[in-house]
């Protein structure tokens, strides 16, 4: 039983895969102190992003992908609860799951912070269509989710693809088609998450780049489609992000689905245990809808 169960293991999740095997782009030598650690399954300090694969069963894929970004401000990742768990629960409806590790914002490492986690994302959606038919995945049916930071990785990449922070000589869509937003850090204005912003913009950001990262305000009709959770009673980041985010797509006429719970606070993953509700489930019909689970 117990061969039985590691072969599973070992099936479903792949070795990682360097999302910049040649070097990574706007990045300084790390000091010797700057050491990638994980503890308890919180990762810290990643200089070298990778995409951890979860492969479902061939008989249940569909050709549908999604990357997942974990949250923790901008200064860690949950890689436990907004990654391995998700991963395997995707993989369960048919979707090929990928867990970015991404850099987490820092002037020791990077010679622009604030656009460090947004080139890897960018990177990861190229890198699928680059290797879709190796995956198994259909390049038209390449999404993104996020949790709490990892939301605003997400929502970044869904509003700012039209300006690549990468080489993309071969002209590759870096648009996701659809997102997902868990308690998702979208403002830098009002009613930001503090650390967040602090981590990503420094201490004293421009209002222009508070602005250019209140993703709300970078919404176009030309944005994904996108699926919204939040609880109302979040304590760290305002529930008026996921509002605000949802009203910009209204207003620019993409369709989105927006769930809100009294009760559940922040960082629930995938079970708010406030409510009998389980989001995946809904956010699975939401994704059959658009046809992303159609093999």
């Amino acid at each position: 039983m117990v061969l039985v169960l590691l072969s599973q293991i070992t099936f479903a999740q792949q070795a990682p895969i360097k999302l910049y095997p040649d070097g990574v782009p706007n990045s300084k030598p790390a000091p010797a102190t700057y050491v990638e650690s994980t503890i308890k399954q919180r990762v810290r300090m990643v200089t070298d992003p990778v995409l951890i694969p979860y492969l479902p069963e061939k008989s249940k894929a569909n050709g549908a992908a999604v990357i997942i970004c974990p949250g923790g401000s901008y200064s860690q990742l949950a890689i436990d609860i907004e990654g391995d768990e998700v991963a395997k629960k995707f993989n369960e409806i048919g979707v090929t799951a990928f867990i970015l590790k991404y850099r987490l914002p820092s002037d020791v490492i990077m010679v622009d912070k604030t656009i460090g986690p947004l080139q890897d994302a960018q990177r990861s959606i190229q890198l699928l269509r680059q290797r879709a038919a190796e995956w198994g995945i259909n390049p038209a049916k390449v999404g993104i989710i996020g949790f709490s930071a990892g939301g605003h990785v997400a929502s970044t990449a869904g509003t700012h693809f039209d300006k690549a922070v990468i080489d993309n000589k071969d002209n590759i869509s870096l648009r996701p088609d659809f997102m997902m937003l868990l308690y998702p850090v979208i403002s830098m204005g009002e009613y930001a998450h503090k650390g967040s912003m602090h981590n990503l913009l420094g201490a004293k950001p421009t209002q222009e780049m508070i602005d250019l990262y209140s993703n709300q305000k970078q919404v176009k009709p030309n944005t994904p489609v996108t699926f919204l959770v939040q609880a109302e009673d979040d304590p760290g980041v305002p529930v008026q992000n996921s509002l605000m985010f949802y009203n910009a797509l209204l207003a620019n006429k993409v369709q989105a689905q927006l769930i809100i719970y009294p009760h559940g606070g922040h960082g629930f993953g995938l079970n708010n245990k406030t409510t009998k509700d389980y989001w995946f489930n809904s956010a699975t019909n939401w994704l059959d809808e658009y046809g992303f689970l159609t093999k």
